[in-house]
């Protein structure tokens, strides 16, 4: 199971990578696997401002589809278009290719009460 160090987590098995104010947000490779074989990502909420928790979009597997929880908040400031035509990027690629928004953090301090790498392996058992 790969669970990069850098790396923040949430409950709901989403990743954040934090550069400057700016986050980048994606499933967790825990998370992919257990949806199965990606189909669809669908964002909504490109220019929208959503709080911490919100539901910024969903992914859809082959056996469910899923709510997309934001770990921070701020305003959606890109989605990952590649995912369009190939949403599978988020299987073979979930901290790298297949990450899913780029968010303009409106509250920096929210980092601080995520779960950093240790702390995802013990909440999935690992």
């Amino acid at each position: 199971m790969n669970i990069p160090a850098e790396l923040k987590y949430t409950k709901d098995h989403e990743w954040i990578k934090i550069d400057g104010d700016i986050a980048t947000i994606g499933i967790t490779d825990f998370a992919q696997g257990e949806l199965g074989d990606i189909v669809y990502v669908e964002v909504e909420t490109v220019d929208e401002t959503l709080d911490r928790e919100e539901v910024f979009g969903t992914v859809e597997a082959v056996k469910t589809v899923s709510d997309l929880f934001l770990p921070v908040s701020g305003e959606i400031l890109e989605f990952n278009e590649d995912l369009e035509a190939e949403p599978e990027k988020v299987n073979e690629d979930p901290y790298g290719a297949g990450w899913m928004v780029r968010v303009k953090m409106s509250d920096s301090s929210e980092v601080e009460d995520l779960l950093d790498a240790e702390a995802y392996k013990e909440l999935i058992g690992g």
